[in-house]
């Protein structure tokens, strides 16, 4: 027999959903198992989806349904979660502790979710403690309806980029450092679609190293869709000799602006129209390397591909394009996030300009101030808080608690502001207003950039 919780949770998914006709379904069938590889040349299990690494893409269409089975072949519960799907009265497949139970070791689940109302590019990955450290993720690309302009010139091809830090320890080793109260330390690599870095350099790649090709024709133009997909460190993204003209962020259009280079944090994703305009003399360096880091590191944690146009004359070779000029300048980073515009004329996935919403007079019903910390020891075990609160997610999902009004499950106390007392771990939940604008501050008082992802919840920067 399953565990009562996971049979209610399959009971709920097998109830019947909202009608949705009209809308396509678009159906995968995946098992996610442990494949063998050695992106940085010291062979070490990775999380593999249908054998690949990174895993399959789901390619869709703005309204479309998508139905995922997915078979957890690993040894250890699993969860996927799907970056900026927003779930809408589907909180329950969104693939996170809060709302869904794992699925055991040699189980399925079926996830059933809606794309209502969105374009764009996003990822999904493993959420369960430290399994994206070891792969696991791929790929959402949203496509606009037929009946909808995208607001450029259709490109000539679409290219996803993965790019994120890497360690050669396990996610098992990484996990048991961190519960036993010892840092994970500096990473070991730069990966870019899950290879390693192309030798530039003889003394800081060693030989044998496979690497991530591009392959491109002379004068077409080109989307880059690029996902930091890492564990902790902030990249800078750049092509050698090319532009980067940014077009869309996670499902919004942008104003186009060019940009040599531009740092993506964890999780974020940024879509660019790059052309083949060079004259093809040498293929070109496609670079994501560490911002924020050690001197001492910053060389091994820098990914390497290569951009190869069907014309070319040679390898790279050289020098890597300069990244920014001072590794630890956050107000570089800062700054370029600034320049980011919403592209309010351009239709989103309705026909109405994305900026033509307006909420006139707001009411703001809750603010919160989000404190965090350097993680701390709590129990013997490294952890990170807000508000000196370090989530633990319980046995019995929110979702399921709440629907049928399970006590002490959670509490709905999490502080609005920081209390200034001794770090706990707790089930604290935020008391929500519903229908409410919630402000929410956060105060980053880490030694590290933080990178904060609001699950299912669009959201306006203000200040």
């Amino acid at each position: 027999m399953p565990p009562p919780l996971l049979l209610l949770l399959l009971l709920l998914a097998a109830s019947p959903a909202p009608a949705r006709a009209g809308d396509p379904y678009a159906y995968y069938d995946w098992e996610v198992s442990y494949v063998s590889a050695q992106p940085l040349g010291v062979k070490q299990k990775v999380i593999g989806i249908n054998g690949q690494f990174p895993g399959p893409p789901l390619n869709v269409t703005t309204n479309w349904n998508v139905v995922v089975n997915v078979r957890n072949a690993l040894d250890e519960p699993l969860l996927l979660t799907w970056n900026g799907v927003q779930q809408r009265k589907t909180a329950w497949q969104d693939g996170v502790l809060g709302t869904n139970c794992a699925i055991p070791a040699g189980w399925n689940w079926t996830y059933t979710f809606q794309v209502k109302d969105q374009v764009g590019s996003f990822f999904y990955f493993p959420s369960t403690p430290l399994h994206r450290a070891a792969g696991g993720y791929g790929g959402i690309t949203i496509n606009n309806r037929d009946v909808i302009p995208i607001p450029f010139g259709f490109p000539d091809g679409d290219i996803t980029l993965f790019i994120g830090d890497w360690y050669n320890r396990g996610h098992k080793e990484l996990r048991g450092a961190l519960d036993g109260g010892t840092l994970l330390g500096a990473p070991d690599g730069v990966l870019i679609n899950g290879l390693g870095p192309y030798q530039y350099n003889t003394s800081l790649v060693p030989p044998g190293i496979v690497y991530e090709r591009i392959n491109v024709e002379p004068g077409k133009n080109y989307r880059f869709r690029v996902h930091n997909v890492g564990v902790s460190t902030s990249l800078n993204f750049r092509i050698q000799n090319h532009n980067l003209l940014l077009v869309e962020t996670e499902g919004s259009y942008t104003s186009q602006q060019n940009y040599t280079n531009l740092d993506i944090h964890v999780g974020q994703s940024y879509s660019f129209l790059v052309t083949m305009d060079q004259n093809a003399s040498t293929d070109y360096y496609v670079v994501a390397s560490a911002r924020f880091v050690d001197a001492a590191v910053v060389d091994k944690l820098t990914g390497v591909a290569i951009l190869h146009y069907s014309n070319s004359l040679g390898p790279a070779s050289g020098p890597l394009p300069d990244p920014p000029n001072d590794q630890y300048d956050t107000a570089f980073s800062i700054n370029q996030a600034r320049s980011i515009r919403w592209n309010v004329t351009a239709s989103g996935a309705r026909p109405n300009p994305q900026g033509s919403f307006h909420y006139g007079d707001i009411t703001v019903t809750d603010v919160y101030l989000l404190q965090s910390r350097p993680p701390e020891l709590i129990d013997g075990k490294l952890r990170s808080t807000l508000n000196e609160i370090s989530y633990i997610a319980p046995s019995t999902p929110l979702v399921l608690a709440q629907l049928f009004n399970v006590p002490g499950v959670y509490k709905l106390d999490f502080p609005n502001h920081p209390m200034n007392r001794l770090p706990k771990v707790d089930t604290s939940i935020i008391n929500g207003t519903y229908k409410g604008f919630m402000e929410i501050i956060f105060q980053n008082n880490a030694t590290t950039v933080q990178s904060y992802h609001l699950d299912g919840y669009a959201f306006f920067v203000v200040g």
